[in-house]
């Protein structure tokens, strides 16, 4: 199949054909080299315009228990300004569903392994998508405390690798709402 979306200058780009068993080569290892298949993944599916897709696999990129000295992190940044990207860059008509709902669940049911910090990204994600897509509606039935930018900054800075806070708030920062569907 061919490409339907743009690169995303964020991503490394993937091999010119993947699937879901690339994660097989990891067997039950979640380290940099998941950390780098979930990325490349991702951008794989994004580009055949599964933005949902590959969402998904965002999130499994920043549940890999990776350290700040690992040549596909230092490559390869936490994933926040390729989650603002794919954000930004889905096109009307491409399925992307609700990731402010999406965010808001994740977060609030993740479970070990290292809960805290996962939990932290999924809520920075969550922010991403209020201030880039502030249309989108949270879900009225699931009761939970969103945290503050403040709270979601401290989180990353007690749970995530050193300095991942700054890349975030700049992610952040930069966001401006993208003009909502018709």
């Amino acid at each position: 199949m061919t490409s339907k979306l743009p690169a995303c200058p964020h991503l490394p780009l993937p091999r010119a054909e993947m699937d879901w068993r690339a994660f097989g080569e990891h067997g039950s290892q979640r380290d940099a080299a998941f950390y780098q298949t979930a990325l490349e993944y991702g951008h794989y599916l994004w580009q055949r315009g599964l933005a949902a897709r590959a969402i998904l696999c965002l999130d499994r990129a920043m549940g890999a228990d990776v350290r700040a000295d690992d040549a596909s992190v230092n490559a390869w940044q936490i994933p926040y300004a390729a989650m603002a990207w794919f954000l930004t860059h889905t096109p009307d008509g491409v399925f992307i569903g609700n990731p402010r709902v999406h965010f808001q669940h994740y977060a609030d049911r993740l479970k070990a392994p290292r809960r805290d910090i996962r939990r932290a990204r999924a809520w920075a994600c969550w922010a991403l998508t209020r201030r880039l897509r502030p249309w989108l509606a949270g879900d009225p039935k699931h009761r939970v405390t969103e945290p503050t930018e403040a709270e979601i900054a401290a989180s990353l800075d007690s749970h995530g690798l050193p300095g991942e806070s700054a890349v975030w708030l700049t992610t952040l920062h930069r966001c401006r709402p993208v003009d909502a569907a018709d």
